[in-house]
């Protein structure tokens, strides 16, 4: 079979971008990709389950490596421009988040000759990674193929600049309710204001550095921010209830009881938390030989995820997991998100020569 080239790799990209495919709206990709699987592989091959797909062989003798991808994309932005490619770089929604990668697993699976690589390939490609941690459709795939949970190696595909990037921060969100007495705001002082009993733990928020955690010599730092706020209910009355949206990225080998508890500790008892979103952090599989031989392909220096990824799904399993896709972080859920071109031939190159193992 031919090798794709960049152009063809990018064509193949861009039919995947121009099908919306907005979190909770995965299903028209999912028929798409579920119609092409029909074509690749043999009908047992093809498992879905709402609007995600487990292909390739569940069970085999070969130690089985997972190219992992969500189908969903972040709500459009409302002055996004159109799906195009132009310039050597690919544009629309999903180009670098991660429909670039969806167009390599679909080069590779048409271009290698499946039952004769070394590894078992098997793609996991999913509804709702843009959400809650546990509304992903990755859970409900390992429920209905408890098989996937002996994979040797995985690799989520999401955008990395086509570096090798290890393990990844966990996540969690609270709500931080300040609780006041309303009051004419004439007369303040016959009212306690919310809004203004957040002063203190607001200024510790902006006085407060991020911290650098080391893990097998990669470094990830844990940081703690208000990234939305609401209270008052008119101009002219004190309010009486006021709350914020408290995110902290913790390193790896940081458990969510461990993260929730310096949450805590920070908040001090300056008001109430409840925490409404909790994903844990990926681990480090720096010993893994797989990921070791993709480094090595991909002729680039591994780096830390500073961010959260379904890696960390993959370390609650006990399976070692890295991230690996030709996206770039940057332009994640962007406006007018892009991706190179070039890099789409580069991932595919790499993954081929890790699949085929050493010539």
């Amino acid at each position: 079979m031919s090798q794709p080239g960049p152009l063809r790799l990018a064509d193949r990209a861009l039919e995947l971008v121009q099908v919306p495919s907005v979190i909770g709206d995965e299903r028209a990709l999912a028929d798409l990709m579920e119609t092409w699987a029909r074509s690749h592989f043999a009908p047992a091959d093809v498992l879905r389950v709402s609007h995600s797909l487990v292909l390739g062989r569940r069970v085999d003798p070969r130690p089985m490596v997972a190219l992992v991808g969500h189908l969903d994309t972040v709500p459009a932005h409302p002055s996004g421009n159109r799906p195009r490619i132009e310039d050597g770089r690919l544009f629309g929604l999903g180009a670098s988040d991660m429909k670039g990668s969806l167009a390599v697993m679909q080069a590779l699976v048409e271009t290698l000759e499946l039952p004769t690589l070394p590894v078992n390939l098997v793609l996991m490609l999913y509804e709702r990674e843009e959400g809650p941690y546990l509304q992903s459709g990755l859970g409900p795939l390992f429920e209905a193929a408890p098989e996937l949970k002996k994979a040797a190696f995985a690799i989520a595909m999401e955008p990395t600049d086509s570096a090798v990037q290890v393990g990844c921060v966990g996540t969690l969100h609270a709500t931080v309710h300040f609780e006041g007495v309303a009051a004419h705001s004439a007369r303040p002082w016959q009212g306690k204001n919310a809004i203004h009993a957040a002063g203190s733990l607001l200024s510790d928020l902006e006085q407060r550095e991020r911290r650098e955690v080391q893990v097998s010599g990669f470094s990830y730092f844990e940081v703690m921010s208000a990234t939305t706020a609401s209270g008052g209910r008119a101009r002219n009355v004190v309010p009486e209830a006021f709350e914020l949206n408290l995110n902290f990225r913790f390193a790896p080998g940081k458990s969510l009881r461990q993260a929730q508890d310096e949450v805590l500790a920070f908040v001090a008892g300056r008001a109430k938390v409840t925490f409404t979103d909790l994903a844990p952090s990926g681990a480090v599989c720096a010993e893994n030989p797989w990921y070791r031989a993709l480094v090595r392909e991909s002729g680039r220096a591994a780096e830390a995820k500073q961010a959260w990824t379904d890696v960390a799904r993959f370390s609650e399993l006990g399976i070692d997991a890295v991230n690996y896709g030709p996206g770039e972080t940057a332009q994640a859920h962007q406006r007018d998100e892009s991706a190179p071109v070039a890099a789409l031939s580069e991932a595919f190159d790499v993954l081929t020569r890790l699949l085929r193992g050493p010539a």
